[in-house]
Parts: C-alpha cells; sequence; structure tokens
C-alpha cells in the first residue's frame, strides 16, 4: 500500500502542476492579446463619424462634416469660451474704462451747469461733463456692448449737438478686437442743471467724428471723379512678414507640408487639414509654411465651380495667426530656401517625408532645417489630417484659438448689428438643397414655407422686433409675408457694405493686386452665422421650427 501511494503521489502532483501551469499560459496569453489590441485599436476619427461632442464643441451648425453643405464652422473667437488661451498682457482688454464710466453716473450728479439753470448756449462739446453724460447714456441703452474706449467729442451740425467716438466689443464677441462707432448726441438740460441726452442718432450718425479719410486723385485718367473710398482699419495688419538674412533663415526650423487631396474641398475639411498640419508644427516647435492660396469648393460658388487663388486673409485673420503661432507664407519661404542654395556649397538639410504613416513622434528628435511632408498618393491617402490620426492624436492638439475670422468680415458683422442698435432677434431658416430632399428631410420645406415661419415666430418673438434672417433660400422676396408682423432684414439688405465703394472692396482690391474680389457664398454664410449669434433670440431650423433631424431622418 505504501508503495502504491508513493507511486501515485508525483503522478498527482505533476498533474497539478501542469493543470497550473497550463492556466497560467492561458492567463498570459489573453493578457498579451488584450495588450496588443489596446496598442493597435485606432478609433474612428470622431469628425468624419461627426460624433456628437466634437461637433456640439466645434461647430453647432448643421451637418458640420465634410459634406458640402451650407454652413460654417465656428473660429477661435467663438470656441474661446470653451477653452480660452491665455491673453498676452499687451493684449489684454483694459477693465478700467469701464470702472471709470460706473463711478461717473455716481459722480455726475454733482456737475452742475449753472447755479441758476440759466439758458447755457451751445453745448461746450470738449466739456468733460458732456462725455459723461454720453457714456452713461450708452451704458444704460447698449447693455450687450463693452464700451473700451472714448475720444474727446466735437461739435455737430446744431449748437446744441455733439459727435461722440468710441471703440467697443460686442459682450458675445470672445476675441479682444475692438471696433468702432461714432453718434450724434442732442443735449438739453436735466435735474440739477445737468447735461442730457434729448436725442441720439443712429449707427455712424456723428460723421464730424469718424477718422479722416484719405483723399486719392480726384480724377481718373478718362477725367471723371473718382469717389474718395473709406479709409482701411488701422488695426488690421496682415503683411506677410519676411524672414530677414541667410543666416536667420539657416538658423530657423520648418515644416513644409506640400499640395495634398484637400485642396479644392469643402472649407471643413480645409481647415480640420490645417490645422492638423499647424498643431503638428507646434508639437515639433517649428514654423509652419502656409500656403496663404485657398481652393474655394465648388459648393460656396453660384457658378458651381471650384476657385483657385482666393487668399486665406479674405476669410481668416492672419495677424492674430502670426501672434499666437509661427508661421511662414510660402512663396517667402521657398525664396529663402533658394537663395541660400544659390549661396552656398552646402545644401540646406531637408527630411523628405512621403507618408503620413510616419508620426510626429518619429520626426520629434530630428535635426533637419526643413521637414518636409509630401502628399504625393492617391485619395484619400494624401489628405493632410490623416497624419494626426491614431496615436498621433494624442500627442497633436488642433490649435484652434489661432483661428479667427477675417477682421474685414466682422467689421461687416459689426456694421449690421450696430445699423439695428444691437437689438435684434433672428432666425435661421435652412432651405436650398435639403428641403428639396423629401427623403431625408420630409417634412422642412413645409416647415419653413411662409406661412409656417410666421405661425411658429408669432410663439417665439414679440411682433415688430427686428428680425435677422439668416437663411441660404435665394429668392429674396420669399419671406415678406413676416412684414407683416416684423421689420425684417436680410443679407442683401446690406449688399452697400461689400460694394465697389466700400471699406470691404478696397481693402480686399488691394490684397488682390487691384483685381476685385467677389463677395462669395462662404463670405455671405460667414456674416449671417455671425450676426446670427449675435442675436437677443435665437431661433433655428431643426429642433426649433420643424421636427427633421438636422442630418436626416432618423439621425436626431
Amino acid at each position: 500500500m505504501k508503495e502504491s501511494e508513493l507511486s501515485t503521489e508525483p503522478i498527482g502532483q505533476n498533474l497539478i502542476k501542469l493543470i497550473s501551469n497550463l492556466c497560467f499560459s492561458v492567463f498570459v496569453f489573453s493578457v498579451l492579446i488584450f495588450t496588443v489590441i489596446a496598442i493597435t485599436y485606432q478609433p474612428p476619427d470622431p469628425w468624419l463619424e461627426s460624433a456628437p461632442a466634437l461637433t456640439k464643441l466645434f461647430t453647432q451648425t448643421e451637418n458640420a462634416t465634410f459634406k458640402n453643405d451650407d454652413s460654417i464652422l465656428k473660429t477661435g473667437e467663438d470656441l474661446l469660451a470653451v477653452a480660452a488661451p491665455t491673453v498676452p498682457p499687451a493684449l489684454a482688454l483694459n477693465p478700467i474704462t469701464e470702472t471709470v464710466i460706473d463711478k461717473s453716473e455716481e459722480k455726475i450728479s454733482n456737475l452742475s451747469l449753472k447755479s441758476d439753470c440759466e439758458d447755457v448756449g451751445p453745448v461746450n462739446c470738449s466739456d468733460p461733463r458732456v462725455l459723461l453724460t454720453v457714456e452713461r447714456f450708452n451704458l444704460k441703452i447698449f447693455k450687450f456692448i463693452v464700451f473700451l474706449e472714448y475720444q474727446t467729442p466735437v461739435s455737430g451740425s446744431k449748437p446744441d449737438e455733439c459727435d461722440v467716438a468710441w471703440r467697443f466689443r460686442n459682450k458675445k464677441e470672445k476675441s479682444w478686437r475692438k471696433y468702432r462707432d461714432f453718434r450724434r448726441f442732442k443735449f438739453g438740460i436735466g435735474e440739477n442743471c445737468t447735461y442730457t441726452v434729448v436725442h441720439a442718432g443712429g449707427w455712424h450718425s456723428g460723421i464730424n467724428a469718424r477718422r479722416p479719410r484719405i483723399r486719392p486723385n480726384t480724377t481718373s485718367s478718362g477725367g471723371n471723379p473718382k469717389l474718395a473710398p473709406p479709409i482701411r482699419d488701422e488695426e488690421i495688419n496682415d503683411t506677410i512678414p519676411t524672414l530677414g538674412s541667410d543666416m536667420n533663415f539657416r538658423k530657423g526650423k520648418y515644416l513644409y507640408y506640400a499640395r495634398g487631396g484637400d485642396y479644392c474641398k469643402g472649407m471643413n475639411h480645409y481647415l480640420w487639414s490645417f490645422l492638423c498640419g499647424l498643431g503638428e508644427a507646434m508639437y515639433l516647435n517649428r514654423t509652419f509654411v502656409m500656403d496663404l492660396s485657398i481652393c474655394l469648393s465648388a459648393s460656396y460658388n453660384p457658378s458651381n465651380k471650384d476657385e483657385e487663388g482666393k487668399d486665406f486673409r479674405y476669410y481668416f485673420d492672419f495677424e492674430h495667426l502670426k501672434e499666437v503661432a509661427s508661421v511662414v507664407e510660402e512663396s517667402e519661404f521657398l525664396r529663402g530656401w533658394k537663395k541660400w542654395d544659390r549661396g552656398h556649397k552646402r545644401k540646406m538639410p531637408v527630411k523628405k517625408v512621403t507618408t503620413y504613416k510616419v508620426t510626429p513622434m518619429q520626426l520629434k528628435k530630428d535635426k533637419s532645417t526643413i521637414i518636409w511632408r509630401q502628399f504625393d498618393t492617391p485619395e484619400p491617402e494624401n489628405y493632410w489630417y490623416r497624419v494626426c490620426e491614431g496615436q498621433a492624436a494624442k500627442y497633436i492638439q488642433r490649435p484652434w484659438h489661432a483661428l479667427w475670422k477675417s477682421k474685414r468680415l466682422m467689421n461687416i458683422v459689426t456694421e449690421i448689428s450696430g445699423q439695428m442698435d444691437w437689438d435684434f432677434d433672428a432666425v435661421h431658416v435652412v432651405r436650398g438643397e435639403k428641403a428639396q430632399n423629401k427623403d431625408l428631410w420630409p417634412h422642412l420645406d413645409s416647415d419653413t414655407s411662409p406661412d409656417a415661419l410666421l405661425t411658429k415666430l408669432k410663439e417665439i418673438i414679440q411682433p415688430w422686433r427686428n428680425l435677422y434672417i439668416a437663411t441660404n433660400e435665394p429668392f429674396y422676396n420669399y419671406f415678406d409675408k413676416l412684414r407683416s408682423q416684423y421689420k425684417v432684414h436680410l443679407l442683401d439688405d446690406y449688399k452697400e457694405l461689400w460694394s465697389n465703394t466700400s471699406e470691404w472692396y478696397n481693402e480686399t482690391t488691394q490684397l488682390n493686386d487691384g483685381k476685385p474680389v467677389e463677395f462669395d457664398g462662404y463670405m455671405r454664410v460667414a456674416v449671417d452665422t455671425e450676426v446670427l449669434y449675435r442675436a437677443k433670440t435665437r431661433v433655428e431650423t431643426f429642433y426649433n421650427l420643424t421636427k427633421d433631424c438636422k442630418d436626416g431622418i432618423n439621425t436626431c
């Protein structure tokens, strides 16, 4: 019995060890498989999948994908409220102005004109009490405006009038850019013999306080008189920076993206790719070489054809981009590169990268002066944004804060809002191709008919309010029925703001080497959308006017 027990004991122990080793091997193998999957798994690109979180954060517009649509992407000044970068001290808004104005309201009651309130005759516009009265009036009337600085009032057209100019920004705009208004005020004598505003003129009514105009030649070559164009906005400085000497060029480190398949795609696609390249340059601590020439997709052009040669500065704020990122214009960069190679025996160190699969992490320690990413493969392999997919997405942060809309376009937005005295409501009416597509949007056409709009808006907006309609509806008179209840405003009511006598026209013509620039479809949508954002009450097509889903049936 003992010999039998001894003979079986090792067999039992070996069997237990074998089972234990087998279970441990299965466990290790499972962990290994899980680790491999975790490392190699690449989640779908949230932009391409239109993930609700990303779409809500960056767009809140209709169909924010790479499909052709009639909406635009939010830019940096719209996103600062979500993730605002630190404002450079030199550019930070001075909060003292508002504090001083508030204190002036307390003091103004003690600033009497004369003890007996006798007729004071013509108003002395340089009297500090005049400006204090205007400041108090503006704070009471324009609650959506931050007043940044005032200029000394000047005489109006009558003895009791003064023209006053100031700089301001709308509280809904998160940038620190300044805009300008000048208005005419009529003064009387109020309580305690103080000045009081009897009447205030409308937007830009104080013409004596506006900036002096630059007078060009008064006659053209044909002898016909020329209209003196408005002067340019002196706060816009989007000149192209130079690289300086050869040695300065050689000391720099550059990331150069050759033109890829993103060219002539929709603007959402372009921005997603452009910010990927700019983000990689920031990650690599290099200067990004950017092509200022944009190809505007056919979806934004009435001719339904792609239009090349559009300047980046027509649409976006190049001055702000230069302030927050290291960029150089492509032709300036190529000029410096060729100049170096011609003047030196030793060529510029260049690393060519022929596939997006070479990650930014692999290029982090590269010492070459120029990293040249080339995108010569067929679509979609040649899209810039492919560089930021996969593991790179953990390292590359798209610098949305660097991208603001053009100050020239925002001046038009401010002009339209100002002409409505910043006191308006707005409705976004999406029609166009979506209204015609009954399969995806079966109710949109009927829900945005004039009768349906009037019925719905009566429930939301008070009668005879200023109502701005942001829309892609091509027929101007389509909304005439709403005029029986509201003061209707459409973008085409303000055509003079981009006509051939406008400031926008003169400045864009100068950027385009003297050739006029068309106010294209993307500019129209950009302005429409920004005016919409500034409304006191905002009504959207989807979720407010129709029960259809914004991306089509069954996508809500």
